[in-house]
């Protein structure tokens, strides 16, 4: 069963955020809110919550996994930047973009796209997941929270807990947070690709 944290969307009580963080830590997988509706969080070099999150969301090898960051310097350390997609991205973060870039040698192999070698990478507008974040002290992997058969990610905590309860061992609430999905951009070639258009506006990305 699933531990459900009511948290402040502004200001989030540090005794929930450690909890949640010592779950992320001890292999557990939760459920949290961010600027694009509800996510899957992991721990960085967790396997088996790494296929729990495919188990859960029915993904085959060609998904992306992306890599949740506390900021834009976090995120360099772990994909490979030109100038312009230096300048585009951080023109946009904090915000509900997903960029899908080369990964370094800081991203764990299997979390890297099999033939493509990229990742998804993104920095939330969120305070409940900078609180997250900063205790953790590295980016999270994470999906967001779309069930199969669906378009659209889960928004409301308490339902997460109805539908998850004994599929995920955290489930953080803090309030409405976003409906859309995130407006995902794929950098990883010359030109900046939109693959999903989301609650980002997309309109600087297309040529």
């Amino acid at each position: 069963m699933a531990r459900y944290l009511d948290v402040h969307p502004h200001d989030p009580q540090p005794r929930s955020i450690r909890q949640t963080v010592e779950t992320l830590r001890s292999g557990g997988l939760i459920a949290y809110p961010t600027d694009s509706g509800y996510a899957l969080g992991a721990a960085l070099g967790n396997q088996e919550a790494k296929d729990r999150i495919r188990d859960l969301r029915r993904h085959d090898d060609k998904h992306h996994y992306t890599l949740v960051c506390r900021d834009f310097a976090q995120l360099g350390q772990f994909v490979l930047l030109d100038n312009d997609a230096f300048r585009a991205i951080k023109g946009v973060t904090p915000g509900p973009y997903t960029f899908i870039l080369k990964g370094t040698r800081e991203v764990p192999r299997r979390l890297l796209h099999p033939k493509k070698k990229t990742v998804g990478v993104r920095i939330p507008d969120n305070r409940v997941v900078q609180a997250l974040l900063a205790e953790l002290g590295e980016p999270m992997l994470s999906s967001t929270l779309i069930l199969p058969g669906e378009s659209e990610p889960m928004t409301e905590g308490w339902l997460v807990k109805e539908e998850l309860d004994h599929q995920v061992d955290v489930v953080l609430d803090s309030g409405e947070c976003g409906s859309e999905p995130t407006t995902v951009i794929d950098y990883s070639e010359d030109l900046p690709v939109v693959v999903r258009i989301g609650a980002g506006d997309p309109s600087r990305f297309e040529s």
